[in-house]
């Protein structure tokens, strides 16, 4: 009996550990024909980037494939705005991330980009969700009358 104590104690202690090491999901979780203009948040979103992450200066390593519409429009609309930006090709492994302060210049890494939009049915919200390097901004969106309104600020945890 007091063999299996320690080993019991090993095994949650590594499902514990386990489950902190597994990384989040990223991606597009709404349906494409939901209601949302997707391509109107990408702009919203790299309006948020750009006033924390200066274009010209700011380079973005995608880390997931954007192969979903709000993806493309964001890849799009980064480009547009002047970021440069690397996207992961299906399969690619993780790209590093560069500690950079968002007000410090010009990043000698690319930074680690990727991004979570979902939709709570019980709420009707949605919720984007945009990782830069170790940093993240989180808005929620409600949809009235086709149009998708903001349900708050953009929120940053650093």
């Amino acid at each position: 009996m007091t063999r299996r104590l320690p080993l019991t104690g090993l095994v949650l202690a590594v499902w514990v550990l386990g489950g902190c090491a597994t990384g989040r999901p990223y991606g597009n979780f709404v349906a494409t024909s939901a209601a949302l203009d997707q391509p109107a948040l990408a702009a919203q979103a790299t309006r948020q980037l750009a006033a924390l992450w200066p274009p010209a200066r700011t380079r973005f390593a995608l880390t997931q494939p954007a192969a979903d519409t709000f993806g493309a429009a964001l890849v799009g609309q980064l480009r547009a705005a002047g970021y440069a930006v690397q996207e992961a090709a299906a399969g690619s492994p993780a790209l590093g991330t560069a500690p950079v302060d968002p007000a410090a210049g010009l990043t000698s890494e690319a930074l680690t980009l990727r991004y979570v939009l979902d939709h709570d049915a019980g709420t009707d919200l949605y919720r984007l969700t945009l990782s830069v390097g170790e940093q993240s901004i989180t808005r929620a969106y409600l949809v009235q009358g086709g149009t998708a309104r903001p349900a708050g600020a953009w929120v940053r945890r650093e």
